[in-house]
């Protein structure tokens, strides 16, 4: 117990590490323990009672105290299921919380479901079928895994992930108006490259030039660690095997986020506003719509990372809360195998790699974002979201057709940055691959001698952890429907 004579640290200092672990439904016990990871004991003390004080005076609020009923949600209820016609009693918990901070019981969604929904939609969700598919990872930053997404590029939008397969921890999800740029994609890799201080051990994609950035930033970064690696590739190609993290990652997007946001895209499509060949329009378009969608998908991943996935008797991987897996493996008996850089190493990358002034990183030309700029101060700023996006649109779309010398720039404009551009991969060797192992641990080889002890180590300290068998820790089950459903955390204590 924490001397009471010490006093409660400043709320300044403890207050995002409450809101963080807030997100992730950790209990008050929980939190505390963590508080009292992270502040000075020495000098500070903070107990049980204390906490729920100070989570009650910041509004942070269980699940008992707030005690919703069916018809206390249906206003909120109502307005998520027109953005997400497809999800579910869990995934309707989560998304309550998160969007609404609105902390609801299984029991009250359940009553909901039953009482305002109709109950041929309870059956479709049921009637999925999952594809069950053997993924090996040794460990967390083992691998990262990036794929492109093509399914809305008849709006004129393109998508890009990366994924932390070991923890499901989705590191970016990115809108732009391309992803077949190789600076692009890489640019992805080193912000969160960068915001992390480290790298994986190796990364994974499709064959394609948009990844060779990423294979040689990879490879590049790796050799100045470790010179071993010279002469090897520190890049996978999935030339025969199926890229199956991001895959699953895009299957989840297809059912949980796109149904809601594709018929806002279709909408504006059907009444005639927008036409992805009209030049101006897809211009006006981009400029309203891909910061407001990235903020969307920010939200998404913001969520996913912070959701306990639903416990799956398949999958021996750590059960919990991803971004906690990633960022404490240690804490699930796991190994984490993260390649340390610096700022100096990241910089070099982007020198290397990267032409900064490429068109491909502009959001619109330059000539059209001032014009726009100018009518969207006209109209006052207004906020874009789901419910103004294509009012927002229309508006600047009125006002630029207004502009005599519009038809001059449009003119002068040769189009957005060519998708392709002439990527160079390093030259070098594949890595090894031992029974279908894809890692990166010791070249390709997969665990040795001393990862064993280690793993050894975290059983004899943590009988209770997730990993049964040393050869547990390399392989993960994973679904491409909905086994990775969230779990919901009983925090109505």
């Amino acid at each position: 117990m924490p001397n009471q004579n010490k006093p409660t640290p400043p709320l300044s200092l403890i207050e995002p590490h409450i809101r963080s672990l807030w997100k992730k439904r950790s209990t008050d016990k929980q939190i505390v323990a963590k508080l009292r990871q992270l502040i000075d004991t020495d000098q500070y003390g903070i107990g049980l009672t204390k906490f729920i004080e100070i989570r009650k005076g910041l509004g942070l609020y269980r699940t008992r105290q707030q005690a919703h009923t069916p018809d206390t949600i249906r206003p909120v209820m109502t307005e998520l299921r027109e953005i997400y016609p497809n999800a579910g009693v869990r995934e309707m918990i989560s998304l309550i919380f998160h969007e609404h901070d609105m902390a609801v019981s299984r029991n009250t969604m359940q009553s909901y479901f039953a009482s305002y929904e109709p109950p041929e939609l309870l059956r479709q969700r049921k009637a999925n079928r999952l594809r069950r598919r053997r993924f090996w990872a040794a460990g967390v930053n083992d691998i990262w895994a990036v794929d492109q997404h093509d399914k809305w590029l008849r709006h004129g939008l393109a998508l890009h992930t990366g994924v932390e397969p070991f923890s499901g921890r989705i590191l970016w999800m990115k809108i732009w108006h391309s992803n077949r740029n190789s600076q692009l994609i890489l640019s992805y890799y080193l912000e969160v490259v960068e915001k992390f201080g480290f790298i994986p051990m190796v990364t994974q994609s499709d064959p394609g030039t948009e990844n060779f950035g990423i294979a040689n930033a990879q490879t590049f970064l790796c050799q100045m660690q470790d010179p071993t690696l010279q002469g090897f590739v520190q890049h996978r190609w999935m030339r025969t095997k199926k890229n199956i993290v991001p895959e699953i990652a895009w299957s989840q997007l297809r059912r949980r986020f796109a149904p809601g946001f594709k018929g806002i895209l279709d909408h504006g499509v059907n009444e005639g506003w927008y036409d992805p060949d009209n030049t101006l329009q897809l211009m006006v378009f981009h400029w309203v719509f891909i910061p407001w969608l990235q903020s969307e998908l920010d939200a998404y991943r913001d969520r996913i990372n912070n959701t306990r996935k639903r416990r799956d008797r398949n999958k021996v991987l750590p059960h919990g809360v991803p971004e906690l897996i990633h960022e404490n493996p240690e804490e699930y008996g796991s190994l984490d195998f993260k390649v340390m850089v610096s700022e100096a190493a990241i910089n070099e990358v982007r020198r290397l790699y990267i032409n900064g002034d490429h068109t491909v990183f502009d959001l619109i030309p330059a000539p059209l974002n001032h014009y726009i700029e100018q009518c969207y101060d006209h109209l006052g700023r207004p906020q874009v979201g789901r419910m103004s996006a294509w009012t927002v649109y229309l508006e600047i779309l009125d006002l630029m057709r207004r502009y005599e010398d519009i038809a001059d720039i449009l003119g002068g404009i040769e189009g957005i940055a060519e998708d392709s551009d002439p990527a160079i991969l390093v030259a070098g060797a594949d890595l090894h691959e031992v029974d279908g192992y894809m890692g990166g641990v010791a070249n390709g080889l997969g665990l040795q001698p001393e990862h064993l002890t280690a793993l050894d180590v975290y059983e004899a300290d943590e009988p209770d952890t997730f990993v049964d068998e040393i050869e547990a820790t390399q392989v993960a089950w994973v679904d491409a429907f909905s086994s990775d459903e969230e779990e919901e955390v009983d925090d109505s204590l």
